[in-house]
């Protein structure tokens, strides 16, 4: 199939993709659980129909980097929580990029460029999410030392399901990738594009200057951000399920296979997707469509060509 007629796609990776839940998180867990991601989406290059932009996660490695913060913040400076969302980006985007390069020599296409852009997201000052910080980040802490932290730092915290005490955050809406045009640009190179990783760095424009703020986007209302800047045909929200499910994990679970941006809106509202989960997804999938997209697909990472054909997972369609 002719380049021109590839079908321009926004693929956002789930968080099993790098880590899995009980890993340490070691760089080399990390890269084999890369390297077993990347397998797959280098099968949609390689098919010949798809171009791909790749975002991905980053809640436990910023936790990590958070946690590393705080432990040596007697010998080196600490850094803010937008700082850790880049240096984030920036590992995760090496794994990324490195494995997909060696799936596409190892197949006879060591032509196929692949590139990470990190990524800043423009988000508003005013946002209500600063007025009401709900998204947990870092460590947990005791009730003393997260008192502490609050008196010292002026960080909001909270107790986290009797797990301890961590730091919330805002969670603003994304309004705009601040490097679109350079993604666009790599992407008319014919580049395989790593971009938005975690959400993105929040960011706010004060007169002609951008400023990043301590805040953390939803990655999949972010990646359908970065689906309508770079003009995507069809968004592919990848998670733990194959399928998104009514009344999940109770005896009448009912999977949901083409629905309707329509049927989607209704089940939101009327509660099925839990906040944090499958909620932020499915809003994602209806939000993309309504902007003019294709169709919203969420799927599973091992069953991604599948559902792109229509033969399994959940897809939104007008």
């Amino acid at each position: 199939m002719a380049s021109n007629e590839k079908t321009l796609t926004v693929v956002a990776l789930g968080g099993n993709a790098i880590l899995k839940p009980g890993q340490e998180g070691t760089a080399k867990q990390q890269i084999e659980n890369v390297n077993e991601t990347t397998k797959q989406l280098a099968k949609m290059v390689l098919s010949g129909e798809y171009k791909i932009v790749v975002s991905h996660g980053n809640g436990p490695q910023v936790g990590n980097l958070m946690l590393q913060n705080e432990l040596a913040k007697e010998e080196v400076p600490s850094h803010p929580l937008d700082v850790c969302g880049a240096e984030s980006q920036g590992f995760i985007g090496y794994m990324l990029s490195q494995s997909l390069d060696n799936v596409f020599n190892q197949n006879g296409r060591g032509d196929i460029p692949v590139s990470t852009v990190l990524t800043q997201t423009l988000i508003d000052g005013d946002d209500p999410a600063f007025d009401d910080p709900s998204k947990p980040v870092g460590p947990f802490y005791t009730e003393e030392a997260a008192e502490e932290l609050q008196e010292e730092k002026g960080y909001n915290m909270i107790e986290d399901a009797g797990r301890g005490y961590r730091r919330v955050v805002p969670s603003p809406e994304p309004e705009a990738i601040v490097e679109k045009e350079p993604i666009r640009q790599l992407l008319a190179a014919h580049t395989v594009v790593i971009a938005a990783g975690g959400g993105g760095v929040p960011v706010v424009r004060e007169g002609d200057r951008l400023v990043g703020r301590e805040a953390v986007i939803d990655k999949d209302l972010e990646t359908e951000q970065l689906a309508e800047d770079v003009g995507a045909e069809v968004l592919v929200i990848l998670t733990d399920v194959e399928n998104v499910y009514l009344n999940y994990n109770q005896p009448d679970q009912e999977a949901l296979g083409r629905i309707t941006v329509d049927e989607a809106s209704d089940y939101l509202e009327e509660g099925h997707f839990a906040r944090g989960s499958m909620k932020p997804k499915v809003k994602a999938g209806i939000e993309f469509v309504e902007s003019g997209g294709k169709k919203a697909v969420i799927t599973s990472l091992n069953k991604v060509l599948e559902a792109l054909e229509g033969n399994t997972g959940t897809t939104i369609t007008k």
